[in-house]
């Protein structure tokens, strides 16, 4: 099967959808999420497609600070290696091009970001600002 690139809305859903079905599987993760999403999927969603179509299709419909929900989540390096290897799965299965590879290397970033950021906020005083 020939892969076209993330081209557009409709490929950022299948992108977002298909990983966080993974995510809402998987041993390791799906609790963490469930435990923090409940019954807001479609809302955390709608926030995903809005957050990648920003990243890699330079439409501004993303609005917010990406870290902040996310600074006292009980995660750990582990947590980070799952959530990029399902990443690069769901990008690598669907995907193929120059926005595939930004994808992941835009997913690796962050949760590098993000882990580094959850590790400093633990040992400090100072709270994310919102």
């Amino acid at each position: 099967m020939n892969k076209s690139d993330i081209l557009d809305l409709s490929d950022i859903r299948i992108l977002v959808d298909q990983f966080y079905g993974k995510v809402r599987e998987d041993d390791l993760l799906k609790h963490i999420f469930e435990n923090v999403i409940q019954d807001r999927w479609p809302e955390h969603l709608e926030k995903m497609y809005r957050f990648w179509q920003t990243v890699l299709l330079d439409q501004h419909t993303y609005q917010g600070s990406p870290f902040v929900p996310h600074a006292h989540l009980p995660v750990e390096k582990a947590h980070f290696e799952r959530w990029i290897e399902l990443f690069f799965k769901t990008v690598d299965e669907n995907f193929s091009g120059e926005k595939a590879e930004r994808a992941k290397w835009q997913g690796e970033r962050m949760a590098e970001m993000f882990h580094f950021k959850i590790n400093y906020y633990r040992t400090s005083t100072v709270d994310p600002i919102l």
